[in-house]
């Protein structure tokens, strides 16, 4: 199974730029090369910060883009987001009983699980203990299945200071169901606009760059994280019975390219 994950997006009303980019063309332009890439993929999974600002304007433009892409679409919501204006915007987004903006797809023996880590009024990630219930449930309708969890807040530390404050806060409690069912092969987060990866006890999990801005790789700030303009990438994702890969395609990346003819 093939999914690409894109995250952290950061959609600002057309014609505006943040930090001297402008991040719908530079959507625009990944979905460009998902398209023409990556057109086997069975899902395209974006795991939030789809605006910078919550704006009705730019979740349209949002709406708008993702009309060009050509493969089924999974929207998860960041710090950045608001949700009830997403829902407006996009009624029909899957969400729970409670209006989360919770989902889950199913594929042979895969399970992707699709969580809601948005809270008002703070940039760090929470999962209440209704959004704890449904994972319960998820996964235990998982079980002869692989769970991968999607998520935009990592619950896991990154020895990056700056963004490990604004990490998501029910980390023992997560921990705790991915223990019990013991069916979560790897863990794929956005937020923290950096490519990274390895284990949370014993589960594999790894983060992806954003496709306008990345924060620098910086292991002493402790304030808010430097923003950096290193290059966006998305992550090709190949969900395998053996195992879990990840590719990171730097879709701007515009280098010369020498063949080797042995």
């Amino acid at each position: 199974m093939k999914v690409i994950q894109v995250s952290d997006i950061h959609l600002v009303p057309d014609g505006n730029l943040l930090f001297g980019e402008d991040p719908v063309q530079r959507f625009r332009q990944c979905i460009d090369h998902i398209n023409t890439h990556h057109a086997d993929a069975e899902l395209v999974v974006i795991t939030g910060d789809l605006t910078h600002d919550g704006d009705e304007p730019s979740y349209r433009l949002l709406a708008d883009c993702l009309q060009a892409l050509k493969l089924p679409v999974q929207l998860l919501l960041g710090n950045h987001d608001e949700r009830e204006v997403f829902r407006r915007v996009f009624p029909q987004a899957p969400v729970d009983d409670n209006g989360f903006v919770q989902h889950h797809h199913d594929s042979g023996q895969a399970r992707l699980i699709f969580l809601d880590t948005k809270h008002p009024g703070t940039h760090e990630g929470r999962l209440c203990e209704q959004r704890l219930a449904w994972l319960d449930q998820q996964l235990q309708a998982a079980q002869g299945r692989h769970a991968y969890l999607f998520s935009h807040h990592p619950p896991f530390e990154l020895d990056l200071p700056s963004m490990d404050w604004i990490r998501l806060r029910e980390e023992a409690d997560l921990r705790a169901l991915v223990r019990k069912h013991g069916n979560v092969r790897h863990m794929f987060s956005g937020h923290v606009h950096r490519p990274s990866g390895g284990s949370w006890y014993g589960t594999p999990f790894s983060t992806v760059p954003g496709t306008n801005h990345q924060h620098a790789l910086d292991f002493t700030l402790t304030g808010p994280a430097t923003t950096s303009m290193e290059p966006p990438a998305y992550a090709v994702l190949s969900l395998r019975e053996q195992g879990v890969v990840v590719h990171y395609h730097a879709f701007m990346d515009q280098s010369r390219l020498y063949p080797y003819y042995g």
